[in-house]
């Protein structure tokens, strides 16, 4: 008995295991890493969040909060015209904040699309704008240097076959009625448009770097990969565009590659993610305040060193920050945007270099209280992000001998190696530590960073 439950359990192993290899493509691990060895080096990058939701200017889920019927929502259609839409200076104002990338929505959950498409007469081309706005978008952010993203809903509200489900702005208080309100609208039809529109917009542009796909919600009176017909969809996608990075939202779970990171939305995660016990590439996607489209009277905006300490706290944890703008109705950033995108960018200005290329520090280096670290596995440098200022013994556990020089990263002063002063810290520090010899003025930067030579 005991042998055949031995035997059972194996077996089940072996079909999980297998489960959990099942995959999509040939691509070897080393292939995958070399197609998103960009996006690991370069860790920070802007999400925009822009359409028509941008005239009520009280989120972008306006239409489903509020129930708005689309006869009532196409006066915002009918007067969007973004006069003082100028995508350079947005291009200028994330290079400035230290992003390498960018993602924007070409549509997003409403239907409206922001390029011109050949499927459909709601978009921006059909409004008093008069022009594909994402054609403008990409050739602006390309001449600054920054990589392209699209992200594209897979939820359509405004589509007449895309069938009414518990997302939708139309969805019915008694759901009884589903069945009813869905009559005569079909799922295959609006597959077509969808895939119709993914093939243009990775067609017609150029090379896309990344692909953002929102969202699944399989479940009685919801949608998973069956009614995207995901499995073409991403053979598609990856056809059009080798190269690309795709996120994880089709409902391709069961595959090893059916994404290529995880996006843990405004969320901080406790440690780096795995799946199969094995780390996968993510990305947190957040917003400075609690909207991503433009929202005029929102006002629980982060400041400066949370958001910071988002980023660093997520490069320390080996991933990506994807920071979210929403442009007002006439195209510009809302000011509160600019001030934070500045403050950022004062901040990266000096301290790229403990962000860029860098990932989680090898388990050998303990963190220190009040801090965060991070390392350069190119460079062997490490980071250590002073959250908390100390006086002026700063102690590294375990760190003795491992340290060839010390120095402020901000204007690469040096900061001495010292033996403890006072009988209590003689006491307090290991034989092994390594005791750091600070100014007692704290630097004049919001987060100060020491830059560790390690070493050989």
């Amino acid at each position: 008995m005991k042998r055949s439950l031995i035997l059972a359990a194996f077996c089940a192993l072996c079909l999980s295991t297998a489960a959990q290899e099942k995959r999509i493509f040939n691509e070897t691990p080393a292939q995958k890493e070399k197609r998103l060895a960009w996006w690991t080096n370069d860790r920070f990058g802007m999400f925009i969040h822009w359409g028509i939701y941008a005239l009520p200017a009280r989120h972008e889920w306006v239409q489903n909060r509020e129930q708005i019927s689309d006869s009532a929502y196409r006066k915002y259609f009918d007067l969007f015209n973004p006069d003082l839409y100028n995508p350079r200076e947005w291009a200028r104002q994330a290079k400035a904040a230290g992003m390498k990338y960018a993602v924007i929505t070409t549509k997003h959950h409403d239907g409206f699309c922001l390029f011109d498409s050949k499927y459909t007469d709601y978009k921006s081309t059909n409004t008093p704008a008069k022009r594909d706005l994402i054609r403008e978008w990409v050739d602006a952010f390309r001449a600054e240097g920054l990589k392209i993203g699209f992200y594209y809903s897979l939820i359509d509200w405004h589509h007449p076959d895309f069938t009414i489900d518990n997302t939708h702005a139309q969805r019915p208080h008694n759901p009884e009625d589903y069945e009813k309100l869905n009559k005569g609208r079909d799922m295959n039809k609006y597959r077509t448009f969808m895939h119709n529109q993914v093939r243009e917009l990775l067609s017609n542009y150029g090379k896309v770097d990344m692909l953002w796909l929102d969202f699944s919600y399989p479940g009685k009176n919801g949608k998973g990969q069956e009614d995207w017909n995901s499995l073409d969809l991403i053979k598609m996608v990856r056809k059009l565009q080798p190269a690309i990075i795709v996120n994880d939202r089709m409902d391709l779970k069961e595959y090893a590659d059916g994404g290529d990171f995880v996006t843990p939305e405004q969320f901080k995660v406790s440690a780096w993610p795995t799946h199969n016990g094995q780390r996968v590439p993510w990305e947190t996607c957040q917003t400075f305040s609690g909207s991503w489209g433009y929202y005029r009277d929102e006002n629980t905006w982060k400041d400066n060193k949370q958001l910071l300490v988002l980023l660093i706290e997520s490069v320390s944890k080996g991933g990506n920050v994807l920071l979210n703008v929403g442009p007002t109705a006439r195209g510009k950033f809302d000011p509160r945007a600019q001030k934070a995108l500045a403050g950022m960018g004062e901040w990266m200005e000096l301290h790229g270099r403990s962000i860029y290329g860098c990932t989680q520090a090898p388990d050998e280096f303990a963190r220190p209280d009040h801090s965060l670290i991070t390392y350069n596995p190119t460079t062997k440098r490490l980071y250590i992000h002073l959250l908390d200022y100390p006086l002026q013994n700063f102690t590294l556990p375990g760190y003795k001998g491992k340290v060839k020089y010390a120095q402020f990263l901000h204007d690469g002063s040096e900061i001495k190696f010292s033996a403890p002063a006072g009988h209590w810290i003689k006491n307090e520090v290991g034989a092994n530590d390594l005791n750091l010899s600070l100014p007692v003025i704290k630097p004049g930067v919001e987060i100060p960073v020491i830059e560790l030579i390690l070493a050989d």
